[in-house]
């Protein structure tokens, strides 16, 4: 693995670990795509670091598990303010 891929991949994983950040979130901070984020955390992180990888796991999964609520939740604010 090249050099300034696995300086990425501890660079985003550090961040979600830090923030608890969304992979959308992340792909828009380091400016790549969310496919590129999943598989650097999925597939080049437990290379690197397994212990990070489990950490930033446990992240995603709660994530992934609230994201209907952040969803309906933008859905409900969207048509508040169309109601103004």
């Amino acid at each position: 693995m090249q050099d300034y891929i696995e300086q990425r991949v501890m660079e985003i994983s550090n961040y979600i670990l830090e923030t608890g950040a969304t992979v959308r979130q992340v792909a828009s901070m380091f400016g790549v795509s969310k496919s590129t984020v999943h598989k650097d955390i999925t597939d080049r992180l437990p290379d690197i670091h397994p212990t990070y990888a489990r950490e930033v796991k446990k992240v995603l999964d709660r994530n992934k598990a609230e994201r209907h609520i952040r969803g309906g939740e933008a859905t409900r604010k969207k048509y508040l303010s169309l109601k103004v």
